[in-house]
């Protein structure tokens, strides 16, 4: 049966391309993670995942071990790393799927290692990423409480710490203050874990695409050689195809070259469409959409297009955005309605029934991005990706 018009192309050559694009911005022995959770940002786990695997990626990052399972049936060979850790009961099927989780408490530890017992792990055999909270708050064992952690690896214990991580909650801002403290902090919690644990980790996974693409992609590689360890970087947004803003900007002369390279060479992965349901003119003094927001100051020819806040297209729009059909802008008029919402096609000749509206992505000369979206919803372009909604398909292109 034909489906309402309302969808997302997902370009997986794009992908494919933007991982190698980051790939080739760093030393051979760094490590890129892909970072694919949230359903790959909106844009299908189920298609982003298999394509970075294709184009050369050995880890994803997944937020859960509901979608480290989905990632493991479409890509058998790939390391996975659980990012937001375990929960309780999710041992059993993190060890049955093969999966790596961040740990940072006593917790997360005794749930895993439980059931790596369970089924007769060997000493060491069962790999954890240790989190340490360098400064953001949010998940990650203190630097000054590592001592007990730590004690809970080694000897006849199933797990071994594979990696440190931490998370850079900064490195979007260009004078680089704040990650200088944090790569401080984690390097003491480093030196400790080195000292203090028989078995050296293997990586050292600090900074997304921001650090990748900015400044403290150089920093976090020496503060890995130092150790003895081997960096990872954890990119998310540039594999999209946006290359994230810096705030404040770059000064004259301090623009990193990996970072204009990449406002030249990524591609948008994701193009979100709909089609004109029907069309319509209306007198002047017309009111449109609920609560009559928008009037009618002369005779009007409008599109409704099948579309609405339910799909993920933000009410804040409404009034204040503009669609793309043949090739031109669309106003948005009135409030958007929960499935629908109605454009301006009044200076666009020859709209009709079935006509695409593109919502994200470009048409003929034009382009409409996540970037545009979020500045004048007040959000970040994570979300726009994030909240459209299941029930618009994801289609391979």
């Amino acid at each position: 049966m034909p489906t309402r018009p309302c969808w997302v192309e997902i370009d997986t050559s794009a992908f494919k391309e933007n991982y190698r694009f980051l790939r080739s911005l760093v030393a051979p022995e760094t490590e890129l993670m892909a970072i694919v959770k949230a359903d790959a940002y909106g844009h299908s786990l189920n298609l982003c995942a298999p394509a970075a695997v294709s184009a050369g990626a050995r880890w994803l990052g997944v937020t859960s071990v509901e979608e480290g399972v989905v990632a493991r049936l479409a890509c058998p060979t790939a390391r996975i790393a659980i990012m937001g850790g375990i929960f309780p009961g999710q041992g059993p099927a993190a060890i049955e799927h093969s999966l790596t989780p961040v740990v940072w408490d006593m917790g997360q530890v005794d749930e895993i290692e439980n059931a790596a017992r369970t089924v007769g792990g060997a000493s060491g055999s069962v790999p954890v990423h240790l989190e340490i909270d360098s400064g953001m708050s949010r998940q990650g064992v203190a630097p000054g409480e590592i001592g007990p952690v730590l004690a809970r690896f080694g000897g006849d214990s199933p797990l071994r710490i594979e990696a440190v991580m931490t998370h850079l909650y900064a490195s979007d801002e260009a004078g680089g203050e704040t990650t200088g403290h944090q790569l401080q902090r984690l390097e003491d919690a480093v030196s400790q874990i080195v000292q203090e644990h028989a078995t050296r980790p293997q990586w050292l996974s600090v900074g997304a695409s921001a650090a990748l693409l900015g400044t403290d992609a150089a920093a976090i590689a020496t503060l890995a050689h130092r150790y003895g360890l081997k960096p990872m970087l954890r990119p998310g947004l540039a594999l999209y195809g946006l290359a994230p803003h810096f705030s404040p900007a770059f000064e004259a002369g301090e623009f990193p070259e990996s970072l204009s390279a990449a406002q030249g060479s990524l591609r948008p992965v994701l193009a979100w469409k709909t089609r004109v349901a029907s069309v319509r003119t209306v007198p002047a003094g017309a009111e449109i959409g609920y609560n009559g927001t928008f009037v009618a100051s002369e005779p009007m020819r409008l599109a409704l297009i099948a579309l609405g806040y339910a799909d993920g297209l933000d009410r804040h729009l409404g009034n204040r955005f503009s669609l793309l059909v043949r090739g031109e802008r669309a106003p948005i008029v009135g409030r958007i309605s929960m499935d629908q919402t109605v454009i301006d096609v009044t200076e666009i000749p020859g709209v009709e029934p079935g006509d695409e509206v593109v919502i994200l992505g470009s048409q003929g000369t034009e382009a409409v991005s996540a970037f545009d979206h979020a500045d004048v919803a007040d959000t970040i372009p994570w979300e726009i990706f994030t909240r459209i909604s299941s029930r618009v398909a994801r289609v391979a292109v």
